[in-house]
């Protein structure tokens, strides 16, 4: 391992990212350290070294990884099913199969199923939503193996997989612009459904299917592909998916078209803009080139990802919880974190984490879609999963249904929690619970097993010479500090584990079957334990959460305070009041005819309490400025409502009455630093991002 990482400091082109290069280099130098002093006492065969990024000079023999001559990846998705949910992320899905995702078929006029364009051919309706929707219904179902949910979801996967013409195109036949060129964007959301659906039933139509279209792919002239602006911004879905095939099959050809794919998508290489500043896009097409970088081995595309990820943050996003102050397009001037993120935004951006993870073995990745699903997209539902509204900001005190333009992009009531409201969002936001599950555990090249994020669940899985084993793993995490792992085999078995240390986490701890590891590590890296495994051995790991805060230079020196992964935001009383679902929908939605508004309502949130405080924050001694609160556990499991979070932090703030609503209904821009009001001090109380649907997430600050 030691020689290795030095080689993988030297084995990339020498224009390779500075900071990578001396990411091996620093990781050899911490092996030769970690070998002299890490190791666990007891039992004495046990290894344990810190690393920067895992083996990538074998190669996995019971999961495919990247085939020659893609660069490898770090890590291999196991195959959906292999993970099951348990604790809170089980309640998630569970109320989001119970909720909008899980019955959306009832509501959407979109997947009414009579004329459907995916289930006959003519048809009139569906192109966009079907797609949207069922790549995160069908997991769901499989997940669940839910016998009903998987009938519905067999549906419009039977008929995508029989209605494939001869020539090899499949789907609506949408043309765009006076060439009439097809569109090919909702193919590409209909490729990950499928790719999932094999991996799970080995269904051997899929490879034929995409063999088929993919030749079709190849055929059509260059200047007729991906011509128009979705499919444009959004080759790198159609990229992806060929390398999946191409590891699967070895096809030489397939290589080729993922050239022609890369040529005739948007340049997400440039320097300093990228080809559009809408938020999905952003949080969807960012990794095309990271992904082209497994083909071209040209660290410059490596460097173009991070580059668009720093980019859009740098102005857009100096706000809390993971994403950039966009709302539908970024736009300058409107920077403040009164600007959001469309929920479809979270899901996309939670995805690419998961791909990037994988692809580059960077534990930013996985922090950043940790603080995505903790911080923001949790808070882009109602508690019961039932509504969502199109835009969550950071600073957001405002959850009435009217429009708020131009204060949010664009027209529209974009605030309020509706079941019924837009064709994205409504469909879309389905896969990132699903797709985040299947990205806890993931496979290693060098036949073990690496803990990615965080969550009780239990993962079925090959390791070391092809042994079955179960390793379940017991945490609240984000809410509790340790994670408790128990491992199942039939018979012994000798492995590495991998455990990630998240960038926010400066002592990390392991203990073995009660023994503790003498370990030194550190923040962004991975703890690997290999051993002879046996049944029933424990692993713990312990994360120490320390508070800090984020000071956003560019809106008026606002703090953000953080506890570990989670953010927190000012306690506000909310009043849920039930509205119209179909009056106070976005303009482009659409319902089916019988669809019960009852059973399916919308609300406008109100604020009861005062909002606008500034803080009071001594940075030399934050455990004198602020005190964690624990609270018992939620009863139902669910930790995101403002009145069951297990933990709160007890502050001192003082309200700033100058600081209000503005002309357009929202929050008003950041008060000009240092905020001046002579208002008493208070107690205040902050409860994580994710559990406030009203919240300060960004706050002043003021003199004690």
């Amino acid at each position: 391992m030691i020689f290795l990482n030095i080689k993988m400091a030297f084995f990339y082109p020498f224009n390779f990212l500075p900071f990578m290069k001396l990411t091996y280099l620093l990781s050899a130098c911490l092996l030769l350290i970690s070998n002299s002093r890490a190791y666990c006492a007891k039992p004495k065969d046990a290894t344990a070294i810190t690393v920067i990024r895992p083996d990538i000079s074998t190669q996995n023999n019971w999961y495919q990884g990247n085939r020659a001559p893609l660069m490898p990846s770090h890590f291999i998705k196991l195959p959906m099913g292999s993970i099951q949910p348990q604790g809170w992320i089980l309640k998630m899905m569970e109320l989001q199969k119970d909720g909008l995702c899980g019955h959306l078929g009832e509501i959407s006029a979109w997947l009414k199923k009579d004329k459907n364009a995916w289930l006959s051919e003519g048809g009139d309706h569906g192109w966009e939503e079907v797609p949207y929707w069922l790549r995160g219904y069908s997991d769901m179902a499989f997940i669940f193996n839910d016998p009903e949910m998987k009938k519905e979801a067999m549906i419009w996967i039977d008929a995508i997989l029989k209605n494939q013409k001869a020539d090899g195109w499949f789907g609506p036949e949408v043309r765009n612009g006076k060439e009439g060129n097809l569109d090919f964007w909702s193919n590409m959301l209909v490729l990950f459904t499928l790719q999932n659906y094999y991996e799970y039933s080995n269904d051997q139509r899929v490879i034929d299917f995409m063999k088929n279209y993919f030749r079709f792919e190849m055929n059509v002239p260059d200047e007729k592909f991906l011509s128009s602006y979705w499919e444009n911004s959004r080759g790198g879905d159609n990229l992806y998916s060929v390398y999946w095939l191409y590891n699967l099959t070895g096809e030489k050809w397939l290589l080729q078209l993922a050239d022609k794919i890369h040529h005739c998508t948007a340049d997400w290489t440039q320097k300093s803009t990228l080809p559009n500043w809408h938020n999905v896009n952003i949080a969807q097409c960012f990794r095309e080139p990271a992904t082209w970088f497994m083909q071209s081995a040209d660290s410059a595309h490596l460097a173009a990802t991070y580059n668009d990820y720093y980019l859009i943050r740098r102005t857009f996003g100096q706000v809390p919880g993971g994403m950039f102050g966009s709302d539908e397009n970024a736009r300058m001037g409107y920077i403040d974190p009164r600007q959001g993120t469309e929920t479809c935004g979270f899901a996309e951006q939670m995805t690419s984490d998961g791909i990037l993870t994988r692809i580059t073995g960077d534990p930013m990745w996985a922090d950043n879609c940790e603080d995505v699903l903790f911080n923001s997209f949790t808070a882009a539902f109602t508690p019961d999963m039932k509504a969502l509204r199109y835009i969550t900001c950071p600073n957001e005190v405002t959850g009435d249904s009217k429009n708020h333009a131009p204060g949010i992009a664009n027209e529209g009531p974009f605030l309020t929690m509706n079941p019924f409201s837009s064709r994205c969002c409504q469909h879309n936001h389905g896969h990132a619970l699903p797709y985040y599950l299947q990205n806890l555990v993931m496979a290693s090249n060098d036949n073990g097993l690496a803990a990615i994020m965080y969550n009780s669940c239990t993962t079925s899985a090959k390791v070391g010479n092809g042994t079955a084993i179960t390793l379940t793993e017991d945490t609240k995490y984000p809410y509790e500090e340790e994670v408790r792992f128990t491992l199942k085999t039939a018979q012994k078995v000798t492995f590495p584990m991998y455990l990630r240390v998240p960038g926010w986490c400066k002592n990390a701890s392991v203990k073995i079957n009660g023994e503790i590891v003498k370990l030194a590590s550190t923040p962004d890296s991975y703890i690997r334990l290999e051993r002879e495994w046996s049944n029933g051995d424990r692993i713990v790991l312990n994360l120490p959460m320390e508070l800090s805060t984020r000071t956003w230079q560019v809106n008026q020196n606002s703090v953000s305070v953080d506890y570990g992964p989670l953010t927190f935001s000012l306690k506000i009383r909310e009043e849920y009041q039930k509205i119209s679902s179909t009056e106070s929908a976005i303009g482009d939605s659409k319902w089916q005819e019988n669809a019960d508004q009852k059973k399916w309502p919308a609300y406008e949130i109100t604020p009861l309490s005062p909002w606008n405080y500034g803080l009071i924050v001594n940075k030399a001694d934050l455990a004198q400025t602020f005190e964690i609160v624990r609270r018992e556990w939620p009863a139902d499991n669910y930790p995101f409502s403002p009145d069951h979070t297990p933990i709160e932090i007890r502050a001192k703030g003082r309200q700033i009455p100058s600081w209000g609503i503005d002309q357009y209904g929202l929050v008003d821009v950041q008060p000009l630093y240092p905020a001046k009001t002579n208002r008493p001090i208070e107690d205040i109380t902050l409860i994580p991002m994710g559990a406030a649907r009203l919240r300060i997430s960004a706050f002043p600050l003021v003199e004690k």
